[in-house]
């Protein structure tokens, strides 16, 4: 053969086309890594227009941020004045005189005053303790509280009365109303706001 494939000598001259494969292996790998740093480059914008930023930078110098739990604040409620609390005032124990003594002692407290008199045959001579506070259910969460604090170590009951006014049942225990003092630094403790929770996790 003459010209470009002559044959000079015992060698013959290799026909093999030039290796691209490894240019296009390396193409390849420079493509990805630039579509990498393209995408991460966007996220970084869009974060940083988007105020994420910001949010990093202030959770970094305020500290960990803590989740709130679950029924961590506890519902302020506003309890009844004793304007608003009509109270009856019945006389269980065979001492003349102490109904209407108390219900004096609770109007100039601020109560409203219903029915005074000797307590019904149910519970005539039948409460041991210093009195009870005899009500429908919703009294418990309203004025029993309240009337509560009038006189210490008071039973609760409920009974099926469709009205708001409550009863107060003198017992055989019954020596005194709770000092005006003390009752009315329990009704003040009684209006105060439940705590906040605090900001730990």
């Amino acid at each position: 053969m003459g010209g470009k494939y002559r044959i000079t000598g015992n060698a013959y001259p290799r026909m093999r086309r030039p290796r691209r494969r490894g240019r296009i292996v390396v193409a390849a790998l420079a493509a990805v890594v630039a579509l990498g740093l393209a995408g991460w480059g966007t996220l970084q914008l869009i974060h940083v227009f988007g105020g994420g930023a910001g949010d990093v930078r202030a959770r970094t110098a305020a500290g960990p941020v803590c989740k709130p739990r679950k029924n961590a604040v506890t519902p302020v409620h506003v309890p009844l004045k004793p304007a608003q609390i009509t109270v009856n005032v019945y006389n269980a124990t065979p001492r003349a005189g102490l109904a209407k003594s108390t219900a004096d002692e609770l109007k100039k407290r601020g109560f409203a005053i219903g029915k005074v008199g000797n307590a019904p045959a149910a519970y005539d001579k039948k409460v041991p303790g210093p009195g009870m506070l005899l009500g429908a259910t919703g009294a418990r969460e309203n004025a029993f509280p309240v009337l509560g604090t009038q006189l210490r170590g008071a039973t609760l009951r409920m009974d099926a009365r469709a009205t708001a006014d409550v009863d107060l049942i003198i017992g055989t225990a019954f020596k005194s109303l709770t000092p005006p003092k003390d009752a009315t630094a329990a009704l003040a403790a009684l209006a105060e706001p439940a705590p906040a929770p605090s900001g730990k996790c």
